[in-house]
């Protein structure tokens, strides 16, 4: 196994991968609501220290998972618009010459 490959001898960079992130955080807010459902469920049975330890964590949870959700669509509406305008002002330009 060789350590250092030449420059010349290397492969190039794979393209990055397209990956969805709202799926992975509409899976994570789902499993924190759903660890919720379960301590507020055991109410009776967890002691006070544990629910109050529990409730605040998996409420924060949760509203974390929206905030990256809220974030990751801001971020794709802004990406869209950029890119319907970049296009939109080239298809002009190659009009107008």
């Amino acid at each position: 196994m060789r350590l250092w490959i030449p420059e010349h001898e290397r492969r190039p960079d794979p393209a990055p991968a397209r990956a969805d992130a709202r799926k992975a955080l509409l899976v994570g807010t789902v499993g924190w609501l759903v660890a919720l459902a379960v301590v507020l469920a055991l109410g009776g049975v967890l002691d006070e220290r544990a629910s109050a330890l529990l409730v605040p964590t998996t409420v924060i949870g949760a509203a974390l998972g929206v905030a990256g959700i809220a974030s990751v669509q801001l971020l794709r509406r802004r990406q869209s618009r950029s890119s319907s305008s970049s296009s939109e002002s080239s298809s002009s330009e190659s009009s107008s010459s």
